[in-house]
């Protein structure tokens, strides 16, 4: 039988987890939490970000968890939807923008070819 390649997160992850690094995870949680809490920014819009950085840096977890309190905070499934069309539309924006870098090489090249 073969593994999943994201296994579910569970509670026997979450303790080695804990035990491995108690430190760190406990600085993480506190970080985490004082990133996600009404700001400048409320929550909902925050995990609104987090879902479509979720998508551009395509981690599976993050998607999960951040579409899940999204909702929880009283985004719409529409809303949720928009900010993963702003990622995409962000991920193909920047290789587009990179191709500057192609179109520069290939003239550099032909002129010293």
């Amino acid at each position: 039988m073969s593994r999943p390649l994201f296994p579910e997160s569970t509670p026997a992850i979450a303790a080695k987890r804990k035990a491995l690094a108690p430190k760190q995870l406990e600085a993480w949680q506190t970080f985490s939490h004082t990133v996600f809490a009404d700001g400048a920014l409320p929550e909902k819009i925050k995990h609104l970000i987090a879902v479509a950085v979720a998508h551009t840096t395509q981690c599976p977890y993050c998607i999960h968890g951040h579409t899940r309190a999204a909702l929880r905070t009283g985004a719409t499934e529409e809303q949720i939807m928009e900010a993963i069309w702003v990622a995409a539309e962000m991920r193909s924006g920047a290789a587009y923008a990179h191709s500057a870098l192609a179109i520069d090489e290939m003239e550099h090249s032909a002129q010293h070819a």
